[in-house]
């Protein structure tokens, strides 16, 4: 059984206020339930499964699919937009953790090779 991946990404929650608020966010991927999906946990417990090549898209240039978006902010951050019919939360992260997450998937979900 291929093994699910659990990373954490430090991620900075953008809004108008001077001060900014930092969460801890769990950085998921299960192979066997959704091979072409992750998820982002947040500590509010809402959870967000999304295409994992919209990840790895929007790591490079400006992506969008459905109430997601996923954009390059400047050499070392990236932004990921969430849409809810009551908002929009605008989450910015270091983008070396959302490739060491990327990598991860990749390793578990490398197919087999046959002798």
């Amino acid at each position: 059984m291929t093994p699910a991946v659990e990373d954490h990404a430090r991620a900075r929650i953008v809004t108008d206020a001077p001060q900014f608020r930092s969460v801890r966010v769990a950085l998921r991927y299960e192979p066997v339930e959704h091979p072409d999906a992750v998820s982002f946990a947040f500590p509010s417990g809402r959870d967000w499964t999304f295409p994992r090549a919209l990840l790895e898209t929007g790591l490079r240039s400006p992506a969008r699919l459905g109430d997601i978006e996923v954009w390059p902010c400047g050499r070392v951050q990236t932004i990921v937009e969430f849409h809810t019919p009551d908002g929009v939360a605008v989450v910015q992260f270091d983008t070396t953790s959302l490739i060491r997450f990327l990598r991860h998937t990749y390793a578990v979900a490398a197919p087999a090779t046959t002798a």
